[in-house]
């Protein structure tokens, strides 16, 4: 049974679901309406009809950032970044303590502070984060209230409808797979396909236990509230880390010989784990940066066109570090290793296998290879 410790407006986050024993226990997405082809659909998919709420810090979000990309559907799809630090969602109510996303502030300039009132100082905006286009919303939370939401959990990713002003679903598992078959007849690269029929049942049998001891692993472990609940935690995603470790030292990517939805799902994650979960979140046990398959794995990735410009390891460490004073009072970011630098040199990965997804790309979206004096073999 989860306990939810939410303010006495009933807005919470994922830091207030926990269980007596002191584990962490995410509560299901409570949005889960579908767009679909299928006649009759309340939510057909059109092209410039649904918009997109996210974060670059949130793992979550970043799947359906990638997708968007690699799928090509930034001219159908629009979208907005919000601010990395949280803040009091409702400032000027004294009664509500509930801290969350909120939205660029351009005209301001005001400094911030963590929701306790110290680190920083943050920006009320920076370039790539905007205010919101179509409500004026400051925060995130405004968006579900706006929608009628009774859940009282205000996360990103959103898949907003623009014509009928409603959410459609908040569930980043779904809405990738929306991305991903839906809205080929608008798509610059439809022809790929993240979610193939011959790898379905591989992929689905990947997730069943990467989400639970990786994704929400790490989660497990640094939300943690007793030893207990912590060793349990890292126990069970030490064991996943080297699972797939092993499978991914046989073939290129996580569910076979190509690249799909699953691979999305992990790469979030093992992007965050150096730099973040592994100090903010004590999962100490492994690190992506010493497995020369992983790192390799983040590297074949993340040079794909498009994907690189959906990371922002600035607002990923911003967020984790300064959101949270229970865990960070002062807000202080660690430097970390620079992994992102590891990902810009050459990797080993076409030994593995050759289905890189194959993405349109204009002429000016083409980068060269690295040069050889960035390239660090096989590390």
């Amino acid at each position: 049974m989860t306990r939810l410790n939410a303010t006495k407006s009933g807005a919470r986050t994922a830091l207030d679901e926990m269980s007596p024993d002191g584990s962490f226990k995410r509560v299901d997405a409570a949005w889960r309406n579908k767009i679909s082809k299928e006649p009759g659909s309340m939510f057909p998919p059109e092209k410039n009809r649904y918009h997109l709420y996210v974060a670059y810090a949130c793992p979550w979000a970043h799947r359906t950032l990638m997708t968007r990309a690699i799928k090509g559907l930034e001219d159908v799809i629009s979208v907005t970044v919000v601010m990395p630090v949280w803040q009091k969602t409702k400032p000027d109510d004294p009664n509500d303590s509930h801290n969350g996303w909120i939205f660029a502030d351009k005209t301001s300039g005001k400094v911030l502070k963590n929701s306790a009132g110290l680190g920083g100082p943050f920006p009320s905006s920076y370039p790539q984060n905007e205010e919101d286009p179509f409500y004026n919303a400051k925060s995130i939370r405004e968006i579900y209230e706006m929608a009628g939401d009774k859940d009282g959990k205000y996360t990103v990713p959103i898949l907003f409808d623009k014509w009928s002003q409603t959410i459609v679903s908040n569930e980043s598992s779904e809405i990738i797979q929306m991305l991903n078959s839906e809205f080929d007849e608008y798509a610059t690269s439809p022809d790929i396909d993240l979610e193939p029929e011959d790898l379905r049942e591989a992929m689905q049998s990947v997730d069943s236990w990467i989400y639970p001891n990786l994704n929400n692993g790490v989660y497990r472990c640094g939300f943690a509230q007793t030893q207990e609940a912590y060793d349990v935690a890292i126990d069970e995603l030490t064991a996943a880390f080297d699972r797939v470790e092993d499978i991914l030292s046989r073939q290129r990517f996580i569910a076979g010989d190509q690249f799909t939805l699953s691979d999305i799902r992990l790469f979030v994650t093992l992007l965050r784990f150096d730099e973040v979960y592994v100090v903010y979140f004590k999962t100490n046990t492994r690190s992506v940066a010493n497995s020369s398959v992983l790192l390799n794995y983040c590297r074949d990735i993340y040079q794909m066109a498009r994907v690189a410009e959906t990371v922002d390891m600035h607002q990923i460490k911003e967020h984790y570090f300064c959101s949270h004073p229970d865990l960070n009072k002062l807000s202080i970011v660690p430097r970390g290793p620079n992994f992102e630098r590891m990902l810009k040199e050459r990797h080993n990965r076409d030994d593995l296998g050759i289905k890189r997804p194959k993405i349109s790309v204009s002429d000016d979206e083409k980068s060269p290879p690295p040069s050889e004096a960035s390239v660090v073999s096989s590390i």
